[in-house]
């Protein structure tokens, strides 16, 4: 007689841990962070970086994107209004790519990489809309108190 535990796929059990989420999301977040500190860190070359790409007035701007690249992964990071910042980080990704990826208007291997760069960006817009969604509809399927 043998007897078989059927204990489900290993690697399940180990991406289910809510660390490989976090960290998932850590990378996802990782251009941010990195950008946002070193705007902060480097001023003067975020404001180099706003008036490359014709963005005025520059240091407006650039405030305004170390305080949306930092808070809003912190929000993703944190779990605190993670579809919000999810939402901010895809727009903001999209805007920035139009901006800075502009491979329509180039020739030679230069529009090759930047079309590559392009398409990234994309995919990194579309990574933060499903963890907006995922995140929207994990509340939707929790239960709210009822307030009286």
């Amino acid at each position: 007689m043998s007897v078989t535990i059927n204990t489900g796929p290993r690697w399940r059990i180990i991406l289910e841990k809510p660390l490989w989420h976090w960290l998932a999301l850590l990378l996802l977040c990782s251009a941010y962070l990195q950008g946002g500190i070193d705007k902060a860190f480097d001023f003067n070359g975020a404001l180099a970086e706003m008036q490359h790409f014709g963005l005025a007035p520059a240091a407006p701007l650039a405030i305004a994107t170390i305080i949306g690249e930092l808070g809003a992964s912190a929000l993703i990071l944190t779990g605190v209004y993670r579809w919000f910042g999810a939402l901010y980080l895809a727009c903001f990704t999209l805007f920035a790519t139009f901006i800075a990826n502009r491979f329509w208007e180039l020739s030679g291997p230069e529009r090759f990489m930047t079309a590559n760069s392009f398409f990234e960006h994309l995919g990194l817009t579309g990574g933060f809309l499903l963890v907006a969604w995922l995140d929207l509809k994990s509340r939707e399927a929790t239960p709210v108190a009822v307030q009286r």
